[in-house]
């Protein structure tokens, strides 16, 4: 499928999340949902290597060597597995951990960071977290992080239901104050026991819907991160290293090399990133329609798209980036008493 195709069909499947839709349908959804389904079930059930999907506790504050005196930035993670950080076993190696200290390291400020992610969570779940972040005596987090649609490929939900979700979750934390960052749907087209032509419906699917994610979230005015080819040429080339034991969440050195991708856009939510605002042409940056900019992103991993002007002659326009990724560093342990670290790495949410 062509840019310009899959640039319809997201803005399609965005139309019809916006105003009621229901009946677009991922290409070849059915059959991919059914063997994505079993092949993540009987991974997880036989072969899961992480004490039965359990997920390592990464709340808590980070970078408190820089005492500004000023208050702590607070960041939130909301989602999947994959922003839980299911498949490692330490808290210091989930997402959130990850970026939590990088963005503590650029700042140099310390920073508040808590998870409401739920493995096994669909779009619809975002409703409830959202709820959680915002129903809490706590101001509204400075930035929030969200990495969802996986499961909605495989558990076949509507994409116009999905982008609905999402969409409607973006809006309530833009309202609140909070900055949004957008993981989109990673491609699923790379998870190691899927052939083709499997393989090529599943990445085409998930394409489809982290373009059309990419257009809801920034039309409520969030920031995207393609993280679908992050999971195509560095995953596929070394899926040892970067899938975990069930072949199909990330290893620790998948979550850091996806972070990687996320944490400048997250800085440059949040005015911290010392990059020019600027499209740079040699990296073949630049304004285009909102729909176009997704399909692009969709196919390249760690593009950021966020939006631009208002409208144009072809709707929404919005501004394509290619940003330089930053080195994340495994944080230290939590807590300083270390019982107190083995206590909350045993804290874990199921799927």
């Amino acid at each position: 499928m062509t840019n310009m195709s899959r640039a319809r069909v997201a803005r399609r499947i965005a139309a019809g999340a916006a105003y009621g839709g229901g009946g677009i349908g991922l290409a070849g959804a059915a059959a991919v949902g059914l063997v994505l389904a079993e092949v993540r079930m009987a991974r997880t059930r036989v072969n899961n290597g992480n004490g039965g999907g359990r997920v390592p506790m990464a709340d808590g504050r980070y970078g408190d060597a820089y005492g500004t005196g000023e208050p702590p930035l607070r960041l939130t993670m909301l989602g999947d597995s994959t922003a839980a950080g299911q498949g490692v076993h330490r808290a210091a190696q989930t997402p959130g951990a990850l970026l939590a200290s990088g963005l503590a390291a650029v700042a140099e400020r310390p920073v508040e960071f808590t998870n409401v992610a739920q493995p096994g969570a669909q779009s619809d779940d975002l409703d409830r977290q959202v709820a959680l972040v915002l129903g809490s005596a706590s101001p509204a987090p400075d930035v929030c992080v969200i990495m969802i649609g996986a499961n909605d490929v495989t558990r076949r939900m509507p994409p116009t239901r999905s982008v609905r979700h999402l969409s409607a979750a973006v809006r309530r934390l833009r309202t609140a104050g909070a900055e949004v960052v957008v993981g989109t749907c990673p491609d699923l087209g790379t998870i190691e026991p899927v052939r083709q032509p499997l393989r090529w419906l599943a990445r085409r699917a998930s394409r489809q819907l982290a373009a059309a994610q990419t257009i809801g979230a920034v039309e409520q005015g969030g920031r995207t991160v393609s993280l679908g080819d992050l999971l195509g040429p560095e995953f596929a080339a070394n899926p040892r290293e970067l899938f975990g034991p069930d072949n199909y969440h990330p290893s620790a050195e998948g979550y850091a090399t996806a972070a990687m991708a996320v944490l400048p856009t997250v800085c440059a939510a949040l005015g911290l990133w010392p990059e020019e605002e600027r499209p740079d042409v040699t990296r073949r940056e630049g304004f285009l329609p909102v729909a176009r900019a997704a399909a692009e992103a969709a196919a390249e991993a760690g593009t950021e798209v966020t939006a631009a002007m208002p409208t144009g002659p072809r709707g929404p326009w919005a501004l394509l980036k290619r940003r330089r990724r930053h080195q994340v560093d495994e944080p230290p342990a939590l807590p300083s008493d270390s019982a107190s670290e083995e206590a909350r790495s045993r804290a874990a949410r199921t799927d």
